[in-house]
């Protein structure tokens, strides 16, 4: 099983304070995209786990939240580091497109 955060209320510190860049998944029950992204998103989980957490937010549940970050269509993938965004994937995306953006900045973080 991934370790998938399903962001509630209180959960916004934690994901912006981690050590580890965040990739959050803005969705909703709703989305026919969003369904079609989730088995993508457990996959990076388990491929990315250990150097990225996952989190994943209902917009529906956590409107402020999406209108904090902005969030204008879903799904959006917002990748965060120390809290502040670095990238930002709107649409669904392949499994391919969006490994390639971790692994990008992962090896970003590793040079440093």
């Amino acid at each position: 099983m991934t370790n998938i955060l399903h962001a509630q209320n209180g959960d916004w510190l934690a994901i912006e304070s981690s050590n580890k860049p965040v990739l959050v998944d803005f969705w909703a029950e709703w989305c026919g995209p969003c369904r079609r992204l989730a088995p993508t998103f457990e996959r990076l989980a388990e491929k990315f786990g250990s150097d990225v957490q996952f989190a994943k937010v209902n917009v529906d549940e956590l409107p402020e939240l999406a209108n904090q970050w902005r969030v204008r269509s879903i799904p959006t993938l917002v990748l965060l580091k120390s809290g502040n965004e670095i990238e930002r994937l709107v649409g669904l995306k392949s499994y391919e497109e969006v490994a390639k953006t971790l692994e990008r900045h992962i090896e970003a973080s590793v040079q440093k």
